[in-house]
């Protein structure tokens, strides 16, 4: 299994980028070594931006430069990019639809070492509460390159979470990236795991290791998690005894409220895997945090079990 970081592959790809599109600027907020954003620094100084430790200022910045026909890429740790920035992303760029794309780099609890206040748990639940913002949560390196392409070609606020790690490819170079739609990964009958970031990884593993008891288990990659085709969650639901949502972030406001909006007055009963309403913290290393967090295979497979032994359905 080939592995990638999403971090350099975003680098790389914005490098790209930055040769065929001359109208590309990008805005730093001095943590460019990390975002990876020093690669294209290094190519076009001209049309790059360090920001300093402001990150509010960052974004305002970068709505001005869309107003001169810019495309506007600003950076920094998710927790900073749609934290610190909140204000600045309402007010001037979702109210009037500029086209900024913002980047949140180092996401979830990726920066295992930084503890609560550098780990973004909640980012994608604010960010998706904006109207007019898109939100994109690749689960790999190669999903990563395609969205960053298609998030040039789109005309609007787009919101970009990217891990810090190195992730499996689980997805197909030969698929196309659509806004909005999510990948069927892995067939099922029984059960469908909803999944997104590095969780999607792991929703396989665990698939693979339910099969063994034969239990069949869809698995979905909800990358596009606003906007999202409601018609195909519901289609991916169809026939299934249960549902599973894993990600790598708050059960309130991410997959796990998305899919349950969606499928409301289904009947089907649904078990969220991901952080429950606490902070991050500090661990030696990622796979310690994730551990901590129930976020792994086996916490897929105990809660696919655990719908297994339900006699009646539950109401989401």
């Amino acid at each position: 299994m080939k592995f990638q970081n999403p971090r350099q592959v975003y680098g790389e790809t914005l490098l790209e980028l930055g040769r065929e599109n001359k109208n590309i600027v990008v805005l730093e907020a001095d943590l460019g070594k990390s975002t990876m954003t020093v690669l294209f620094e290094q190519q076009f100084p001209e049309r790059f931006f360090e920001m300093g430790i402001g990150e509010a200022n960052m974004t305002s910045f970068a709505a001005g430069l869309s107003l001169t026909g810019k495309i506007a890429f600003t950076n920094s740790f998710a927790v900073f990019a749609a934290g610190r920035s909140f204000d600045q992303i309402r007010q001037a760029i979702c109210i009037p639809g500029l086209n900024v794309k913002i980047v949140g780099s180092s996401a979830g609890l990726s920066d295992f070492g930084d503890g609560a206040t550098h780990q973004s748990v909640e980012d994608v639940a604010i960010m998706c509460a904006i109207p007019n913002m898109t939100v994109l949560v690749p689960a790999d390196g190669i999903e990563t390159r395609k969205m960053v392409r298609k998030m040039v070609e789109y005309d609007g606020p787009v919101y970009l979470r990217i891990n810090r790690h190195d992730l499996p490819d689980v997805t197909s170079e030969a698929e196309e990236f659509v806004i909005g739609k999510p990948g069927l990964i892995r067939e099922g009958r029984d059960f469908v795991v909803f999944a997104s970031g590095i969780m999607v990884s792991r929703a396989l593993a665990a698939a693979e290791e339910l099969a063994k008891e034969n239990i069949s288990v869809r698995v979905v990659n909800v990358s596009s998690l606003k906007p999202v085709d409601e018609e195909s969650i519901k289609k991916l639901a169809e026939g299934v005894k249960g549902i599973v949502t894993a990600e790598e972030h708050s059960i309130i406001g991410g997959v796990a409220s998305m899919i349950s909006f969606v499928l409301r007055g289904s009947g089907i009963p649904l078990i969220p895997v991901g952080i429950d309403d606490r902070f991050g913290q500090s661990a030696h290393n990622y796979n310690e945090l994730l551990e901590e967090y129930d976020l792994t295979s086996d916490a897929v497979v105990n809660a696919v079990k655990k719908l297994n032994g339900k006699k009646e359905k539950m109401n989401l």
